[in-house]
């Protein structure tokens, strides 16, 4: 049941005024018709979106961008390489800072680089990684260049390295 203060369309029959469509500045007389035809002939914003989408859309993906296949398996080996290596030397060792920093430096360019490829974040090759680098780095930024990895860290981090390595193998 309706209610009375809704207001409900009637039927009347009234004459109303013929739909009139505005005219645009463009085409008013005003301006000579030399003018007029230059203006018209300019793209309009529509025009303009449209082809631009549609060129995007045809161009190939920047390699900048989207890397390929072999070049993520062959980075992402190099990096477990380097990892492997940083955590397994020894604490007196006087190196050990620089290959932290070189570790650093290499692990925050691989995940800047694969992080944002939407192909790449399912895979477990990169899972693993990078939770083993997030744990890494994580350490020597939190107890400096020089201190040990504990044990079960290392296991763990270890462990990552290899199942991202099998899972590299596969193709995952």
């Amino acid at each position: 049941m309706a209610s009375p203060t809704l207001i409900t369309p009637t039927t009347t029959t009234t004459t109303s005024k013929p739909f009139i469509p505005v005219r645009s500045k463009v085409t008013v007389a005003t301006a000579t018709s030399t003018t007029a035809s230059a203006v018209s002939l300019l793209p309009s914003r529509r025009d303009f979106l449209s082809l631009s989408a549609l060129t995007l859309s045809l161009s190939p993906v920047s390699s900048a961008l989207a890397a390929s296949d072999e070049e993520y398996v062959k980075e992402t080996e190099e990096v477990i390489n380097k990892v492997r290596t940083t955590i397994t030397l020894d604490k007196n060792d006087p190196n050990v800072a620089t290959a932290v920093a070189e570790l650093r430096e290499t692990s925050n360019s691989w995940v800047a680089k694969y992080r944002r490829e939407k192909t790449l974040l399912g895979r477990a090759s990169f899972r693993d990684m990078y939770s083993a680098l997030n744990a890494v780095s994580g350490h020597y930024i939190s107890f400096g260049p020089t201190a040990p990895i504990p044990a079960k860290r290392k296991q763990r981090i270890l462990e990552e390295m290899d199942t991202a390595e099998k899972a590299l193998l596969r193709g995952r």
